[in-house]
């Protein structure tokens, strides 16, 4: 056998012997730094669905400034010139992560979840994996491919870690790389990391829910129809919750330029604004908002509004410059509507709830494959053909739009629409193809031709 045969089988068994070692470390370094931020988390957060407006207003303003020093003056201990962001740590900083500042965003969040804002606790996750990971990259004196590769691991691991989805994980870590492009070569390091990330979480305590939702045997066209349905609503749904956090961030920081203010302020006018708010609107849309989701998945009746209030107060929040994740926003107003809204084509509301979950997920965050694994891994293999079909629908009707204004764009989603590659979504400006805009032009052309010589026909003739 000629020796270039035995050469490549046995590099690559080399590489899964590396990525098992250096991802199982990695893993296990994440789940414990995860599962410390957790529990301080559970502590902290949830004691204030009942509380009084007096003093839920106290505790966000006084979050909102402690947000505003905490991410103002933080960073400034930083000498490294990256910034902490892991889209743009892999994508344009060669997998390097500042180290110094890999407690700023735990502690941010702890404020703005414990006090009352309205955030997710996966960002904080992610960030300690991506942050660990970059470390133990640079420790390593990793090439910088293999620290790409690894700070991945670590977004996986942060993910895996908080919901205890490691197949989900570590597809969201690369699909939230980039639109339309997956890296195939990141997959096994995410999956041995989030595996043993969430073994680390299990056994240091970290509790997990348990869904048991009873979908359908009876899987009909129709029935798809209608998950495809909801998937459209929740494209939709996350289409505005995408634009009102753009909008709320541009006007926080109008608002600021005008007026000069001092900028750990605007978290503390943010807070002052919801608590307004909470005059009109439930305080259970507050913090992470886990029973309102919890009771739609358990099929409990939810408003038809809820998942507008939801959106209305996490754009606040982090408009206004508090920190906190924005996954957990997303599965909270995914079944939220997917249950409102169920039951006008037919559907049980927990089953809308679960397909609404994940839709709003593969919309909102630009990743379609892992919100369907993260379906069978919540809800078990049934619900595969449900969610799958909802997923892809959302996905495409949110357009070119991402919660994650660094999150680059490989491929349109639609041949009828141009956008340049490689470009982050905030900076790229799509528009119509020149296929399309061609025919269109000759379309009205020819429409135009055809009201003239309308137009030359004697009358009565």
């Amino acid at each position: 056998m000629p020796r270039s045969r035995l050469a490549e089988p046995l590099v690559m068994l080399a590489t899964v012997v590396q990525w098992l070692v250096l991802a199982t470390f990695t893993g296990a370094v994440v789940g414990v730094g995860c599962t410390i931020f957790l529990r301080a988390l559970f502590a902290s957060e949830g004691h204030l669905y009942g509380a009084s407006w007096g003093l839920l207003a106290g505790l966000l303003i006084a979050g909102g400034f402690a947000n505003g020093l905490l991410l103002h003056y933080g960073y400034r201990i930083s000498r490294s010139g990256y910034k902490d962001s892991p889209i743009v740590a892999v994508n344009e900083q060669h997998g390097r992560m500042p180290f110094r500042t890999l407690w700023i965003k735990p502690l941010a969040a702890l404020f703005t979840l414990g006090c009352g804002g309205s955030a997710g606790k996966e960002g904080p996750c992610s960030h300690i994996g991506a942050s660990f990971a970059a470390g133990i990259g640079r420790i390593l004196h990793l090439n910088p491919e293999l620290r790409k590769r690894l700070l991945a691991c670590g977004v996986s691991a942060g993910f895996a870690s908080v919901f205890g989805t490691p197949i989900a994980g570590a597809i969201y870590g690369v699909e939230m790389l980039a639109i339309g492009r997956i890296r195939h070569d990141f997959l096994f390091p995410g999956i041995v990391a989030g595996v043993t990330a969430l073994q680390v979480s299990r056994y240091l305590g970290v509790p997990y829910p348990e869904y048991h939702i009873v979908f359908a045997s009876n899987f009909t066209e129709l029935l798809f129809l209608k998950t495809v349905l909801i998937g459209i609503l929740c494209g939709a749904c996350a289409w505005c919750f995408v634009e009102l956090l753009q909008l709320m961030t541009r006007l926080f920081a109008k608002l600021r330029d005008a007026l000069s203010l001092w900028p750990p302020l605007m978290p503390v006018l943010g807070g002052l604004v919801m608590a307004l708010l909470l005059l009109f609107i439930p305080t259970d849309y507050i913090g992470l908002s886990l029973p309102v989701m919890e009771g739609a998945l358990h099929g409990e009746t939810v408003p038809y509004l809820g998942f507008a209030w939801k959106i209305l107060l996490v754009a606040i929040t982090l408009g206004s410059g508090f920190y906190g994740g924005i996954v957990t926003p997303q599965f909270v107003i995914g079944a939220v509507l997917g249950s409102a809204f169920a039951h006008l084509l037919g559907l049980d509301p927990a089953m809308g709830a679960a397909v609404g979950m994940a839709a709003v997920v593969a919309s909102a965050s630009n990743a379609p494959i892992a919100a369907i694994f993260m379906g069978v891994e919540l809800f078990g293999a049934d619900s595969t053909l449900y969610v799958a079909g909802a997923c892809v629908a959302a996905f495409l009707i949110i357009g070119h739009r991402s919660v994650y204004p660094s999150q680059q764009i490989a491929f349109s989603k639609s041949s009828w629409i141009f956008a340049r590659a490689d470009l982050p979504v905030g900076q790229e400006k799509v528009r119509l193809s020149y296929g399309l805009l061609r025919w269109w032009s000759r379309h009205r052309r020819a429409k135009a031709r055809g009201k003239g010589s309308r137009r030359e026909v004697p009358p009565g003739k």
